[in-house]
């Protein structure tokens, strides 16, 4: 096992609004959140006690997976063998129409994790989980926090109030550029819109499978719209997207571009280049084929050994066992998921014993 191994996505999860958060609310939150009675911001898009939510052996005794922070150390560190680990909070913050709550909410989570988690944990770094919706207060966090080099990304969700790509996104995006985050584009929805493109599914292995629709329109969105002409510097993680759509989405893309190419004359190189330079994806869950023929194929359709990143997806349950690393996989392409890849795409990642 190589001494570097950077987990890219690890889920810290909030045990309460009531409890967790609220020593980290300011006063008027406070009072709002005992009068109200507002504790239970879990996503839809994750219930707790969901199976997939949280594997069996993964639970504690009392309280959410990944809630206790020493039992996700033994899991991340000691069972599946990380070095380092990225913490993505996902919690309602991100999803309700308030956006002052939305952004007193995500300042909390903010501060929480940073002061029970990385402050007690050198490998432990964080994304900044940001009120997209109110770019303005996006902004205003990013720059809050941007001095803390422990938060090495900014997290958003897949499914919110609009594509990613629109203008009025694009502040956000230059302040995530300025500070040297990745946009990292985590799974999950805001519930704004049906999950999938055409409606509502009736059951949630629907809406799951259908997430892989939502991040190639995301990636659309960014390439077409012209944030990365804008930004030449910023990368997006794609966390929790799956990996084997990727091939035929890339030659899709390509081939519509190059016939309608005139609607956006500002993207001026193939789909598949900028996505091989700009996009990455976190390699839990990993739906390729179940042969290392077919493992080979992807990967090189795929064409870039710089897009892969290594995640456990600790402690949604992915895989069983005490090897998050998907089967088959060329040792080239480890090698360079674990530690190479991640320190390229999270420049501001330090590296502590």
């Amino acid at each position: 096992m190589a001494a570097t191994r950077i987990d890219c996505d690890i889920h810290p999860a909030v045990g309460g609004t009531r409890t967790t958060l609220l020593p980290y609310l300011d006063d008027h939150w406070k009072e709002q959140v005992v009068s109200r009675a507002i504790d239970g911001l879990d996503l839809n898009s994750y219930p707790p006690n969901m199976p997939f939510s949280g594997r069996a052996d993964w639970r504690p005794a009392n309280g959410k997976p990944g809630s206790d922070l020493k039992m996700v150390q033994r899991g991340a560190f000691d069972q599946l063998g990380s070095s380092h680990a990225i913490c993505n909070v996902v919690y309602g913050a991100q999803a309700v129409f308030d956006s002052y709550m939305a952004a007193g909410f995500c300042k909390a989570i903010n501060d929480w994790i940073a002061a029970e988690w990385l402050s007690k944990d050198s490998r432990l770094s964080a994304s900044i989980v940001l009120p997209l919706q109110a770019p303005d207060l996006a902004v205003e966090e990013i720059e809050r926090r941007a001095s803390d080099n422990r938060f090495v990304s900014v997290l958003v969700l897949a499914q919110g109030e609009t594509l990613l790509g629109r203008r009025h996104y694009w502040p956000v995006w230059q302040a995530a550029a300025k500070h040297k985050l990745p946009v990292a584009i985590h799974a999950g929805s805001a519930y704004r819109t049906a999950p999938s493109s055409i409606g509502w599914p009736s059951y949630r292995y629907e809406y799951y499978l259908a997430e892989a629709q939502a991040f190639q329109a995301q990636v659309l969105s960014l390439i077409y719209e012209g944030v990365f002409g804008k930004f030449p510097d910023l990368k997006v993680v794609l966390m929790e997207s799956g990996v084997s759509w990727l091939p035929a989405f890339m030659w899709r893309a390509n081939k519509t571009w190059r016939g309608v190419r005139v609607e956006v004359p500002w993207v001026e190189r193939e789909p598949a280049s900028i996505i091989r330079d700009h996009i990455r994806v976190t390699m839990q869950p990993f739906d390729g084929p179940p042969d290392a023929a077919g493992v080979a194929d992807v990967i090189e359709q795929i064409g870039s050994d710089k897009m892969f990143l290594f995640a456990s997806d600790y402690p949604h349950w992915q895989f069983d066992g005490d090897d998050p690393m998907p089967p088959h996989l060329p040792d080239s392409i480890v090698s360079r998921m674990c530690a190479d890849n991640p320190l390229e795409t999270f420049p501001r990642l330090k590296l502590a014993a």
